[in-house]
């Protein structure tokens, strides 16, 4: 039975990357400094993966929200890897900056998959896990072994996933993927409640999501969670684009002119990102990241700060703004 779990109070979630040590090594007493804030601040969603600093953010998020109200706030995880201690030397080359000792293997299995959430479960310290996500199950993660893991996943996770929801364990579950295709191939052969889209629909890029995503999802009767609506910081003026070095052509043009029109309108081009998002009726949650309190903080503010429509006006007038995408609606 679907519900729809996340509500206007989940609106603004907080993400797990940059607490798993994806940018900078930040410490657990930083990491624990980060979610005070986002509690304090009335955030009650919180997303996190045992991928993340391999177990690491899972274990730092359980941490705190395992003193918290358990039935007051919402709590989502991921499956489809394995992880295994190992010795240091035998830790993988990853993304993160200071991960711990264990190894991983994707695995998209039922039996994988509930032993993946008992994993979390005994990490977190949690009773239960509320939105569970499948992920990076998707080209970018597996390549040509994509064919292979979504037919294991057709198998076992879309199916055991479903079981567990029905049978109340869990309240939903999806993908968690930063493409569109797996997210319509799973709605092509389960019933999804939610998914988490990253890097595919942002201010600055969403083009393709407008026109492929969106309008299957609605039909589908499926809601989105945004991850990486900053492309992992690119909007802010980090030098990184959806967690890599490489910038798209013509993307710091882009964002140059969009910058230059919200100091017209005395608005921040950041508070700006984060609204874009939340203005597609299929998005249910923006969940950025935070590798700082202040980041919170300032991400708070703009769910909150009113833009003038004629920002919105211009940046559609000048092409930077898909005409097919939906823009704030103070009213």
């Amino acid at each position: 039975m679907k519900t729809d779990i996340l509500t206007e109070k989940h609106r603004l979630g907080l993400g797990g990357v940059a607490i798993g040590t994806a940018f900078e090594n930040i410490t657990d007493e930083q990491a624990f400094d980060i979610l005070q804030t986002a509690w304090d601040a009335g955030i009650r969603y919180y997303d996190t993966s045992p991928w993340y600093g391999l177990t690491k953010s899972e274990r730092r998020f359980g941490n705190f929200l395992k003193n918290q109200d358990r039935n007051g706030f919402v709590f989502s995880t991921k499956v489809g890897r394995l992880f295994t201690e190992v010795p240091e030397s035998e830790v993988p080359p990853t993304m993160w900056k200071n991960p711990l000792n264990y190894d991983f293997r994707h695995d998209y299995t039922a039996d994988a998959v509930k032993k993946s959430i008992e994993d979390s479960l005994k990490r977190t310290g949690l009773d239960h896990i509320d939105i569970v996500y499948i992920h990076d199950l998707s080209e970018d993660q597996v390549g040509d072994r994509y064919p292979y893991f979504l037919d294991q996943a057709k198998k076992g996770a879309f199916k055991v996933l479903s079981e567990l929801r029905d049978q109340g364990v869990i309240k939903a579950w999806g993908m968690g993927v930063n493409k569109i295709e797996p997210i319509l191939d799973c709605i092509e052969s389960a019933d999804p409640d939610i998914c988490l889209s990253a890097t595919q629909y942002s201010i600055l890029d969403h083009e393709d999501a407008a026109d492929r995503l969106l309008p299957a999802v609605k039909k589908a009767g499926v809601k989105l969670v945004s991850g990486a609506g900053y492309n992992s910081g690119y909007i802010a003026g980090r030098e990184r684009y959806n967690y890599k070095e490489v910038i798209p052509k013509g993307m710091e043009e882009k964002r140059e002119r969009m910058r230059k029109i919200a100091k017209k309108y005395d608005t921040d081009i950041v508070h700006a990102a984060l609204q874009f998002v939340l203005a597609a009726d299929e998005f249910a949650s923006i969940i950025p990241g935070a590798g700082k309190p202040e980041q919170v903080r300032d991400n708070v503010e703009g769910l909150n700060t009113v833009i003038p429509p004629d920002f919105w006006n211009e940046l559609k007038a000048e092409g930077l703004i898909y005409e097919k995408a939906q823009t704030p609606d103070y009213r």
